[in-house]
């Protein structure tokens, strides 16, 4: 059976979600519908694209994965479906794709512009339900991408964070903060390896390979499941301890 994911910063308390979820059951009655998280924070395109690189890939071809993070809502930013590595992505075009395009081994885009797959009216403020969901639904029914709408050559892409590297350290920064206060980076894993410690300001970290190696409180860097360098305090939160935030640089000394 078909799948569609959702992925949103709408909260659960309004009801927005399930007008989205209306919008679908109208097309599509028997489609499966797996909330991945309506808490992403309000109008934060970068998180949202992290938290669907983690998982995107990990479900079967054919899945169509909908994404609404859209500050833009209204105005003349497009609004996509994309088929990369035989799953669906329909999102507004601000970026919000950016980590799914780099991933993909191929993909393609269009823009939503046929009148048949969205609803009749459609409101300047509410693209999820009127827009974004009603596509969803049309290609978990199996319609071709081709049918919404013109080739989307060049999304909007999101400018990466840059690492820079010298013989004796790399530097990168905080690229997002999870829920446990984990200071997640855009440093690739491998370059850990190569690191005697790592800093954040003044504060020297020890190196671990897991929360458990260190006692309750204590700071910790580690590879992380997303393959990037990540600073955690352990039943604690590191981002509360070093005062730091997305942008916070974090440097790794190299052996």
């Amino acid at each position: 059976m078909t799948r569609i994911t959702l992925l949103t910063d709408f909260g659960t308390r309004d009801g927005y979600v399930g007008a989205m979820k209306g919008a679908i059951a109208a097309i599509f009655p028997g489609v499966i519908l797996d909330d991945i998280s309506h808490q992403v924070e309000p109008g934060d395109v970068h998180g949202a694209s992290l938290a669907l690189e983690r998982y995107w890939h990990l479900y079967p071809q054919g899945t169509v994965h909908l994404a609404v993070v859209d500050p833009g809502v209204g105005t003349s930013r497009r609004a996509l479906a994309v088929e990369a590595d035989r799953r669906f992505l329909v999102l507004p075009d601000n970026g919000l794709a950016s980590r799914v395009l780099e991933g993909a081994s191929s993909w393609r885009a269009v823009s939503l512009d046929a009148p048949a797959y969205r609803t009749r009216e459609v409101s300047s403020t509410f693209h999820g339900r009127d827009l974004f969901a009603p596509a969803a639904a049309y290609l978990a029914r199996g319609i071709h991408l081709s049918r919404l709408g013109a080739p989307v050559p060049e999304p909007v892409r999101l400018s990466p964070s840059s690492v820079q590297e010298d013989e004796a350290t790399v530097t990168g920064e905080v690229i997002a903060l999870d829920r446990f206060g984990n200071l997640v980076t855009n440093v690739d894993g491998e370059r850990l390896r190569r690191a005697r410690d790592v800093r954040v300001g003044d504060r020297s970290i020890p190196l671990a390979t897991t929360y458990g190696e260190v006692e309750p409180g204590e700071l910790l860097a580690l590879v992380n499941s997303d393959q990037r360098v990540e600073v955690a305090a352990r039943e604690d939160s590191a981002a509360r301890i070093l005062d730091a935030r997305v942008g916070t640089p974090v440097r790794l000394h190299l052996e």
